[in-house]
């Protein structure tokens, strides 16, 4: 889009919900600047509509797989990691996480989450023996597996000379080809978090930066794979921050599109953004903006003086830059999910974040550009770990997508449908009493991995 057009012009932002024109990031900026968010919500509603229709919503039925929490990385914003030598770091031995594959399976599941933390003490072969007895036991449950920062780190531990390529891109290709001939299916976006280097430098001390990370994807899409793509804020970045970590998103969508579409390669099905939770992390005992010694309201927060569209911001910018954070609400998530939605325009799916945000704010972002509600949640380990234990069941997520104004439909990775709940029989019609389904524990993994814990639910619906 031409800068010299009126980006709150109704014309204009017509032309964005029909997919004709593309925001820029001083256009998108001003609309996170000065659109009322409610307005900012009905346009990104009204783009979902334009790519998936006004009738249809979606879940999936998946099981978030934590398989280690050992890591080597030091993020200031986690709660999970472990050094190794804690009594409760664990590392699941085959058998248990065939166990948690069963459960899935036994609730209908069709797709396992399978991330953990970069254990340098597991060699390559242990992993694709992880993939390949999944695989062997349950050979139609998709695999979605291992997020960027681990990729990065296998190609450290796994690949350190020549013995798989010289270069990033062919170590990578190595190594996603053995697991894919393993099993894997597609790859998760974790570790996202803020691509700009001042912001990242800071809270993921020891994790990829935005080049790798956006490389491990790019190679996957080569491959075939898709995959999916994450942002999580509310912390120390600027809004700047935020608009520049969605335009290397589109870049390199962009680029995965022109560079594989033709021969079947992969590409972000997906985009999730979600508030970063506080609870029990090094980051959350950073002062919130405005409670520390000198805080001057009237001037700008630290991470938006140090911010720059182009990612090119300097923590030496602001001295108070990284020792405050800004944290994000409910209307602060659904005005970032809005915006998200109006400027990818070649990402296909928006998804809800209601893990974090909760319920409600969850079945809102239905109307806020999200068309998925995202997975039943039977298991979760990193979240909650930093204070958030939200838990639904299938008939309560059906629930929330109808009340919205929906019709739920189960769907699989790629978003295809399994199940259109339009019947009498979908689970949330059949429910007679909802205090029967409501979930009141959400399974966390214990210290033995054969016996996970459970904790109480900060919302029961």
């Amino acid at each position: 889009m031409s800068e010299s057009l009126d980006v709150l012009d109704s014309a204009v932002l017509e032309a964005v919900v029909e997919g004709e024109v593309r925001l820029t990031p001083q256009q998108a900026l001003r609309l996170y600047h000065e659109m009322p968010w409610p307005e900012l919500a009905r346009l990104a509603d009204a783009r979902c509509s334009t790519l998936h229709g006004d009738v249809i919503r979606t879940y999936v039925i998946d099981r978030n797989i934590n398989y280690t929490n050992i890591c080597t990385a030091r993020c200031t914003f986690c709660a999970f990691r472990r050094d190794g030598d804690e009594g409760d770091a664990y590392t699941l031995e085959p058998e248990a996480l065939l166990d948690k594959v069963r459960e899935l399976v036994n609730i209908c599941g069709t797709q396992i989450l399978l991330q953990g933390g970069m254990n340098p003490h597991l060699p390559l072969e242990w992993y694709e023996n992880m993939l390949q007895v999944i695989r062997e036991e349950f050979p139609r449950v998709h695999i979605h597996a291992f997020s960027p920062p681990e990729f990065i780190e296998f190609v450290h531990f796994f690949a350190p000379g020549n013995e798989f390529g010289s270069t990033l891109e062919e170590k990578l290709h190595a190594i996603m080809s053995r697991f894919q001939a393993a099993g894997l299916d597609s790859i998760p976006g974790g570790g996202g978090e803020i691509f700009a280097p001042a912001v990242r430098q800071k809270i993921g001390m020891g994790k990829c930066d935005a080049e790798a990370w956006l490389t491990v994807m790019h190679v996957a899409h080569q491959l075939g794979m898709y995959t999916s793509a994450t942002m999580m804020f509310g912390h120390i970045e600027g809004i700047a921050d935020r608009i520049h970590h969605l335009d290397l998103v589109r870049q390199w969508q962009d680029r995965s599109i022109e560079d594989f579409s033709r021969d079947g390669g992969g590409r972000y099905l997906a985009f999730i953004a979600w508030p970063f939770q506080r609870e029990n992390t090094p980051l959350g005992r950073v002062k919130e903006w405005g409670q520390g010694d000198g805080d001057d309201h009237a001037s700008p927060f630290p991470g938006d003086a140090v911010a720059r569209l182009d990612g090119t911001g300097e923590k030496q910018d602001h001295p108070q830059f990284g020792r405050r954070i800004r944290q994000a609400g409910a209307t602060e998530y659904l005005r970032m999910q809005a915006l998200s939605r109006l400027y990818l325009d070649n990402v296909y799916s928006i998804g809800a974040s209601w893990v974090t945000m909760g319920p409600q704010v969850g079945q809102l972002a239905l109307r806020a550009g999200a068309n998925d509600l995202g997975s039943v949640m039977m298991e979760e380990n990193v979240v909650s770990a930093a204070g958030t234990t939200y838990c639904l069941c299938e008939s309560l997520l059906c629930h929330l997508i109808r009340d919205a104004g929906f019709v739920p439909a189960q769907r699989d990775n790629e978003y295809q449908l399994l199940k259109l709940h339009d019947t009498d029989h979908a689970p949330d019609i059949l429910v007679d009493d909802w205090s029967t389904v409501r979930a009141k524990k959400l399974r966390v993994q214990g210290i033995d991995e054969r016996t996970p814990q459970t904790i109480e639910l900060a919302v029961e619906k």
